[in-house]
């Protein structure tokens, strides 16, 4: 743990979030509002690679300020979730702690690739395509 702070983002959807990682008390927020004032299922959602961090650690002494943008709220609680988790790794370089966060949840340290799919050309959607009739 030569550095002080460490810069690492996660991706989801169109979501971006970039944690910043360092030495401190525990405290984590989420683009300037502590996670604590979440409502609770994002507050679980974020919270998940927090308590494996103190599981395999035994303590919890990092500050992680989170700064999202794009996509919706959802997408934005997904790339924080897995910007905090691969900031942990990365800044403990624990690897116990990637085992335990690989083991609990592969998309804590692999990010979901899927994406909206293109239009194609003379369809309203994607994949729907212009009913034809013959009468």
């Amino acid at each position: 743990m030569e550095k002080e702070k460490l810069t690492i983002s996660g991706k989801r959807k169109t979501a971006i979030a970039k944690a910043t990682i360092s030495k401190g008390d525990g405290q984590i927020t989420i683009n300037k509002i502590p996670y604590g004032n979440l409502d609770i299922f994002k507050k679980l959602s974020i919270g998940e690679p927090v308590e494996i961090a103190k599981k395999v650690l035994g303590k919890f002494e990092f500050d992680i300020r989170v700064n999202a943008k794009g996509g919706g709220s959802e997408s934005q609680i997904e790339a924080s979730r897995l910007a905090i988790a691969r900031a942990l790794v990365e800044f403990t370089k624990n690897e116990e702690l990637k085992k335990a966060f690989a083991s609990y949840d592969k998309n804590l340290l692999v990010a979901d690739t899927r994406r909206k799919e293109a239009y194609k050309p003379g369809d309203s959607k994607a994949r729907k395509k212009r009913q034809k009739s013959f009468r």
